[in-house]
């Protein structure tokens, strides 16, 4: 059974001897006339009259019991709905005395119940409800954490965020929060004229960034499938069909490990803008981040994980070779000789695989010397070619893509680029992929020739972007782990778990 301690079979009985005294413990046709938040707001005013209730006017609520202080012959306790909390007030004279015995016995904390009265003010000074009328809406089995300890357990937060949002309301706020910025984002994409689409999310080759796959099978068409990298592949597909400006935000998925900014399943946006380039993308990213920061009503200097983070300059541009030098604290005549960076790693500890070549170990210079000191935005430009299998070449060094990543806060948020559009130069970067994973990278491209003869019907000069919303949103709400920010992360299964899959 799933409900066995001994405070749950109690509660089990309890939902028995209800229903023999001919009362349902889950009710439905229960309907409030407004949350709590409302009801504090239209009577308020109540505070500076001299009566301090308004007590014709009768209203109904609903909320989870949260506190219950028993008096004897009245009781004081706290519901709480999605919008806020209200101390209510009833007694053996304001209900019938028999049902406020009953009341009294059966209803405790963690029951939903329906309540009917009007506002007043206590002795106190406390805003609540006088309450004529109670009626239990859920009964609970499973008794809430302890008030004063609450729920803090990391491990169960994530693995039952119910529970989680229950006890703490501020994690309901992040949430909230994080509709606000994900509606933000869509209003601002559309108001830029670009269209909401939505591609496959099994693919039948798994592209558009370097990532191991989730695996699957088809049974109907008898074929693997993959649960989807990225959707840029598809998205272009649209600009070649003659979309000019296209948007997804949905999930990725990623079969690779988990840390603080890592989940397997995870949302991004990604945007392709026709006759535009990369420089036009830094600017609207730019706009974004404004907008968002205006919507939820942040000021421009914002604290993430006690660094100070100033948004109200313009975002600094460097280049990737200059960031590895003036960031970095590298030699220039390192940064360009694959010799002295193999010898750079291993002199200060890091892995060097002699097999990478000079883009992917510059790469590994980057990642180990300059990320995590680019606090305040940056947009690290030009990057290796190698490291770059989408974006188009610069035209005036056939090394260097005409790409962008966006740090922040020492995590990269955003990565964009001239979208390359040579159908020839595309084909050979997917074979220069099938070499590198045939030389051990499972993270390398697949072929698509699906895509190559795509573009050779012709794409449009175009520039796209993709934005990891989850960070963002870790970014904007001082969140260290993205599972804070993802409403059901994926946990490693507990012991109980795997033996009952063993069986």
């Amino acid at each position: 059974m799933i409900f066995d301690n001994q405070h749950e079979i109690q509660r089990l009985e309890s939902i028995d001897e209800l229903r023999n005294l001919g009362i349902n413990p889950y009710p439905h046709f229960l309907r409030r006339d407004m949350n709590i938040s409302k009801f504090r707001l239209k009577f308020n005013y109540i505070k500076d009259t001299e009566e301090k209730k308004a007590e014709g006017q009768l209203v109904g609520l609903a909320g989870r019991i949260k506190l219950i202080r028993d008096a004897g012959k009245a009781v004081f306790a706290n519901i709480e709905d999605e919008n806020g909390n209200l101390q209510i007030y009833f007694s053996n004279k304001t209900l019938d005395p028999e049902w406020f015995k009953i009341v009294k016995k059966y209803v405790e904390i963690g029951d939903i119940v329906y309540v009917r009265g009007y506002a007043f003010i206590t002795r106190t000074g406390e805003f609540s409800m006088h309450v004529n009328e109670l009626s239990l809406a859920t009964k609970s089995i499973s008794p809430l954490p302890e008030k004063y300890h609450g729920l803090v357990d990391v491990e169960t937060r994530y693995r039952q965020r119910y529970l989680d949002m229950i006890m703490n309301p501020e994690v309901r706020a992040d949430f909230k929060k994080r509709s606000v910025i994900i509606s933000t984002i869509r209003r601002f994409f559309e108001e830029k004229g670009f269209l909401e689409v939505e591609t496959p999310m099994l693919h039948p080759i798994a592209g558009g960034a370097n990532a191991k796959p989730f695996v699957t099978f088809h049974n109907a068409l008898g074929v693997e499938r993959y649960l989807r990298i990225a959707p840029e592949l598809y998205l272009k597909r649209l600009v070649v069909g003659g979309f000019e400006a296209v948007y997804e935000m949905n999930r990725n998925f990623r079969n690779e490990g988990m840390d603080l900014t890592h989940n397997p399943e995870f949302t991004s946006i990604e945007f392709y803008w026709a006759y535009h380039n990369y420089h036009d993308l830094m600017g609207i990213t730019e706009d974004l981040f404004n907008v968002i920061l205006e919507k939820l009503g942040m000021e421009k200097v914002i604290n993430f994980d006690g660094m100070e983070i100033d948004f109200s300059k313009p975002f600094k541009r460097i280049s990737y070779k200059k960031a590895l030098v003036e960031i970095g604290g590298l030699a220039e005549d390192i940064v360009s000789d694959k010799a002295k960076i193999l010898a750079k790693l291993r002199a200060d500890g890091f892995e060097a695989n002699e097999k990478l070549d000079l883009g992917h170990l510059q790469a590994e210079l980057f990642d180990n010397y300059v990320e995590s000191k680019l606090i305040h935005p940056t947009f690290v430009i030009d990057y290796p070619i190698s490291i770059s299998p989408l974006s188009r070449r610069s035209d005036t060094n056939p090394d260097v893509a005409e790409r962008f990543e966006l740090f922040i806060a020492g995590r990269e948020l955003a990565n964009g680029f001239n979208e390359l559009n040579d159908p020839i130069d595309q084909y050979n970067r997917f074979k220069a992929q099938i070499d590198a994973k045939n030389a051990g990278d499972d993270e390398a491209h697949e072929m698509d020739e699906d895509y190559v003869k795509a573009l050779g019907y012709g794409m449009p000069p175009v520039a796209g972007e993709g934005i990891g919303i989850d960070r963002l949103v870790m970014l904007l709400t001082d969140k260290k782990s993205i599972r804070d920010v993802v409403l059901f992360p994926a946990m490693r299964p507990l012991k109980t778990e795997t033996k009952e899959n063993e069986k």
